[in-house]
């Protein structure tokens, strides 16, 4: 027998959990063939890849990202692929682009997820020709994807479809009429392969466009009584709630674990947002893995906490900065479009005042911990200033902080670029909320925040932790389970085919480079993205990764990065339908 590619001499996981074993490994029609103990014959094998020293796993999958706009325009997704993520889903956070037309999709995600709407809205007017579910994954199944891809349906989306704008922006009550049809297009949604429904009730994350600018998302704005009506569909249909508690006060995720319990009906299974070791909230990492287990083993539910296995550093520029949603002073100069106007207001006493009275607030703070001495300067013309931090420059000038920074973002602005770690810099912390059962790896955010966050490479620094613990002879999990907790895991969780390779699985496979898991993972670097002509910032560490394979075609090789047809020919990724019983009625 003859194979398309053999990938020989591995210590292959197959992503169930079991712990690593040479293997030689035949791939043939997309097709794992054959897992052998004794090497394969190679004649009339056109590619060989030798994998000694190296790990061969499944393609990762990336659960929380927000490529909806990316994948459109530039499907291969490279930034992804090249880190070993062979399968990403979107429509977080209440966002996607399924039902609604172009404008409203792109006013509810440009803002939100920091993507110029001067570049999402074209495209989303040249290429969104789908109203309605099937539509939608008529357009995946025909599109040359580089990953494979699951979505949500977004409930801010939904409101939209059925209320309009204006309406969805308000806190109204849906008539009987609307809720049906809500319900309806839920069912059609997860009836055309989408995997559940994301909400979103942070009132943080703003609208963009003139109609509704500055609003909360439509899905804050739902009453329970409207989400329990969605929840009812999702959890007759065995598929996934992805939620948000409100970021400030948090006190809604108790409603969520209600909704979640699995006591006398079928529990609804929940990935919630997010468990992090934040600095502003040290705690809080106690409080998600306590409530994982309330929710689990008490009141039988299926609950997640998806976690981000990395540090949380952002880098910054002038005053554009998401985190100022948490606070009034902040969120005055969020909603201040103009540029001159924006830095100008800065300029004001009595605004200062106000802001810095805010920064020090206890109570309202959300993600960002708001302490300037842990915000240092990365970039800038005058480059005597980068390493040290705000407070550091406010000291040799005689200033407060917070008017350091004001200062030298007026005289420099986006050219001022700077750098603050939110969390997740504690080691063991790190590892317990990696190895708690209530917890998955996501929030990668990936295809957004595009000159701040860059979690791409997150599957490999969840490697790196491992195998850190293991060689220092601390280790906190064995590697056949990191590798499940990247793929199998989280692919049962969600319910697609994938994260697997085993006989008769489909060929997606990443070989890595232990020796490449290094501290190079974390450095920032500027690349730009295919297509849409902007610069983001990612992390790289090219070391790490030998090959990724999706479908059983070489999607990327270190050296020789990525071939013509990725993107632009089917025969890569495809969408991936939620594997739910079909639509009936109660």
């Amino acid at each position: 027998m003859s194979y398309d590619i053999i990938i020989k001499n591995g210590l292959y996981f197959d992503g169930s959990g079991a712990p690593g074993a040479l293997r030689h490994i035949g791939i043939k029609a997309g097709r794992i063939d054959a897992v052998s103990l004794s090497p394969l014959i190679e004649n009339g094998c056109p590619e060989v890849l030798d994998a000694a020293g190296r790990w061969v796993t499944p393609g990762f999958l990336e659960i929380h990202s927000h490529y909806d706009a990316e994948v459109i325009a530039a499907p291969a997704l490279k930034e992804s692929v090249r880190h070993g993520v062979t399968s990403v889903t979107i429509g977080s956070c209440s966002i996607s682009m399924v039902l609604a037309d172009a404008e409203d999709c792109s006013d509810l995600f440009t803002r939100v997820e920091a993507v110029p709407r001067e570049y999402v809205l074209p495209i989303l007017q040249q290429k969104k020709t789908w109203r309605d579910a099937a539509g939608y994954r008529a357009f995946y199944d025909q599109h040359p994807l580089g990953p494979n891809v699951s979505s949500f349906l977004g409930h801010s989306e939904l409101r939209v479809a059925v209320l309009g704008l204006e309406r969805a922006t308000r806190k109204i009550k849906p008539t009987e009429a609307e809720l049906q049809r809500m319900e309806q297009l839920l069912e059609e949604a997860l009836d055309a392969g989408c995997i559940g429904l994301s909400v979103m009730t942070t009132k943080l994350d703003k609208m963009d466009g003139d109609r509704a600018w500055s609003s909360p998302l439509p899905s804050t704005f739902a009453s329970w009584t409207e989400f329990s009506r969605l929840f009812a569909v999702l959890r007759r249909r065995g598929a996934v709630l992805q939620g948000a508690p409100d970021a400030v006060t948090k006190v809604n995720v108790f409603a969520f674990l209600y909704q979640a319990h699995g006591w006398f009906r079928k529990p609804l299974k929940c990935s919630m947002l997010t468990a992090l070791d934040l600095k502003s909230q040290p705690l809080l990492h106690r409080f998600t893995r306590l409530s994982g287990w309330l929710a689990n083993r008490v009141l039988r539910g299926h609950f997640r906490w998806q976690t981000l296995p990395a540090p949380f550093t952002l880098r910054l520029e002038g005053l554009n900065v998401n985190a100022f949603e948490e606070f009034g002073a902040g969120e005055i100069l969020r909603n201040i479009k103009d540029p001159d106007e924006l830095y100008a207001k800065v300029l004001e006493p009595e605004f200062r005042a106000l802001f810095k009275k805010q920064v020090k607030a206890v109570l309202t703070k959300g993600l960002w911990h708001r302490d300037f001495s842990d915000c240092w300067v990365t970039e800038c013309p005058d480059a005597s200033l980068v390493g040290k931090n705000f407070k550091q420059l406010g000291a040799a000038r005689g200033l407060d902080p917070v008017d350091a920074y004001f200062e030298l973002a007026c005289q420099y602005r986006e050219a001022l670029k700077w750098s603050t770690c939110y969390g997740n810099q504690r080691l063991p912390v790190m590892h317990k909320l990696l190895a708690s059962p209530w917890t998955q790896p996501g929030f990668a955010d990936s295809g957004a925040h595009l000159r701040s966050i860059a979690q791409y490479n997150f599957p490999l620094r969840f490697l790196k932790y491992v195998r850190d613990a293991e060689l220092a002879g601390t280790p906190f999990m064995d590697m056949g389970r990191a590798v499940h907790r990247l793929s199998g895991e989280l692919a049962d969780f969600i319910g697609v085919e994938a994260g697997t390779i085993r006989v008769g699985d489909r060929a997606d496979v990443v070989i890595v480079n232990p020796a490449g898991l290094t501290d190079e993972l974390d450095e920032m670097h500027e690349a730009p993205m295919e297509v849409l002509g902007l610069e983001r910032v990612v992390k790289r560490n090219d070391a790490a990764v030998d090959a990724t394979l999706i479908n059983g075609r070489i999607a990327y090789r270190r050296g020789a990065e990525f071939p013509a047809e990725l993107g632009r020919q089917l025969g890569f990724g495809r969408f991936l339908a939620g594997q739910l019983p079909a639509l009936h009625k109660p």
